[in-house]
């Protein structure tokens, strides 16, 4: 009940001309960030703060925690309409969006599921950060380097193994995901590694450039054999909202994955450094347990509410143990954290008690932001859908230019096009031959973070292993462990499975 007094005199600080307008401009920009690919949150949040320094605290932190939010929603418009994720999240909507939009005819739809399954996943992350904040830090405390490295194991295989129908193929390319994330300086000793010589290897692959190829870049190579055809979907016929809504049938179908993602991906976006793209693998690869109408991957409803959902959820679910315990669980999550520092507030427990109006008003922020994020994104589904009524002859050259400007923002220089291409290559031939990019993907996001927590764990322990495996000190790890090899034995258990019971059928009657 005080949690409620307490949200209340926050929105009292919220409602003022003043913040109102930060938070719908934050909104804006934040959907702009999201679309653009090779900007993202982190980038989006640290060029605006500038913007911020002669506003007041509370406007100021508004308005980046706005465009911060916002930033999930805008992702996913390019991965559903061009098959180029807006952010690293998005990567997971781009498997279902973007078929939903082409093959299956339905861009309107697949942008509506999204933006509800935002506000579904984002509504509920916020309502568990209003109650339970505090204590939702103190929860992400108890995951130190054993607790993460064994959620990131779980985090890698289940995609590995669950994204597509052959399990050796997501298991190959999440190996192959890990070894070229290994590219570049060692992250404890600091000494380089597989740089052949070649200076620009010393610092790695960039993502954003190695993303944008592997799935955009890609995506114009397979366009450009067949590109005298029109894109299907929105090109016979106006599109508009009311053309665009679900049906019951489809709401029904969406709703269970967002909840259960929303919920799931609040307590991923509260462990540190997890974030939201983390909430998004693990919300996805949660619904290939479940039944799905429609198999994942083909445009399922299912798939876009279960990714979308988490990302959000993550976001608000960020906000815990920065405001409560002053620790960032993202990059984006430092910048805000230095821009609190930058205005004279120091994050932590008494953060609620000495500037409870700016701790609530922020909360009190995400509600609104949560609502006018929606309606814009709603409002604008018919100006995005007349993307998709260009003729791809047209739209190839325009697709290349932003992978290329996209590309060249994150590294200032042409090393990040050339990347971009040749992954976009390997993209290409991996599709071609049956081969889904998203582990690939996710061992390449996860393994700097797994690694670098795996030998803090090694370290701490000396070198002894069953450290993972200990319920005494390291219960939750002993857990998440156990989970990791069921993931691991279920499938070849199916197999075996299949295998005794083909013997059967063919083995001739006595």
């Amino acid at each position: 009940m005080e949690n409620m007094q307490l949200l209340f005199g926050g929105f009292e600080t919220v409602f003022t001309l003043q913040n109102v307008s930060a938070c719908l401009l934050g909104a804006v920009l934040g959907l702009i960030v999201g679309a653009m690919p090779g900007i993202g949150s982190l980038a989006g949040v640290a060029l605006l703060l500038p913007l911020t320094y002669k506003f007041d605290a509370t406007t100021a932190i508004i308005m980046l925690g706005s465009l911060y939010y916002s930033n999930m929603y805008g992702g996913s418009f390019s991965a559903i309409l061009l098959n180029i994720p807006g952010d690293s999240p998005a990567i997971m909507t781009s498997l279902d969006g973007y078929p939903m939009a082409t093959t299956r005819g339905r861009p309107g739809q697949a942008l509506f599921t999204a933006n509800i399954a935002s506000f579904t996943g984002g509504t509920i992350g916020i309502l568990i950060l209003t109650f339970t904040g505090p204590a939702l830090a103190d929860l992400g405390l108890n995951f130190g380097p054993t607790e993460m490295t064994a959620l990131l194991l779980v985090a890698m295989t289940s995609i590995g193994w669950l994204v597509g129908e052959n399990p050796t193929k997501g298991v190959v390319l999440t190996l192959f995901g890990i070894l070229m994330a290994s590219i570049g300086m060692d992250t404890v000793t600091g000494s380089p590694r597989y740089d052949f010589g070649i200076l620009q290897l010393m610092g790695g692959i960039p993502f954003i450039p190695f993303v944008i190829g592997a799935v955009g870049f890609a995506q114009v190579i397979k366009l450009m054999e067949d590109r005298n055809k029109v894109t299907e979907g929105a090109v016979t016929q106006k599109l508009t909202i009311r053309g665009s809504l679900l049906t019951r049938h489809e709401v029904r179908r969406l709703l269970p994955p967002a909840f259960r993602s929303g919920v799931m991906g609040t307590f991923v976006g509260v462990l540190p450094g997890a974030g939201a793209t983390t909430g998004a693998f693990l919300g996805y690869a949660m619904q290939k347990t479940f039944k799905s109408e429609e198999p994942l991957g083909t445009g399922a409803v299912e798939g876009i509410a279960a990714c979308e959902a988490a990302n959000n959820a993550a976001a608000a679910g960020a906000f815990a143990p920065l405001l409560a315990l002053g620790i960032p669980g993202s990059g984006t999550g430092a910048v805000l954290l230095g821009g609190l520092m930058m205005w004279g507030l120091e994050p932590g427990p008494m953060l609620f008690t000495n500037h409870s109006d700016f701790a609530w008003g922020l909360i009190a922020s995400l509600y609104l932001a949560n609502l006018l994020t929606l309606a814009i994104a709603l409002c604008i589904i018919p100006f995005l859908i007349r993307i998709l009524s260009v003729p791809v002859k047209y739209m190839i050259p325009c697709i290349v230019t932003v992978c290329i400007v996209g590309s060249y923002s994150t590294s200032n220089s042409m090393y990040g096009v050339i990347v971009m291409f040749v992954s976009g290559i390997l993209g290409y031939l991996l599709d071609k031959n049956g081969y889904s990019t998203a582990p690939m993907l996710l061992a390449f996001v996860l393994a700097p973070l797994l690694e670098k927590n795996m030998r803090r764990a090694f370290t701490t322990s000396q070198g002894d292993p069953s450290v993972f495996v200990d319920f005494a000190n390291h219960p939750i790890s002993a857990v998440l462990m156990l989970i990791f090899f069921v993931i691991i034995c279920v499938p070849i258990v199916k197999l075996i499975i299949r295998k005794v019971k083909g013997s059967k059928n063919t083995t001739p009657a006595a």
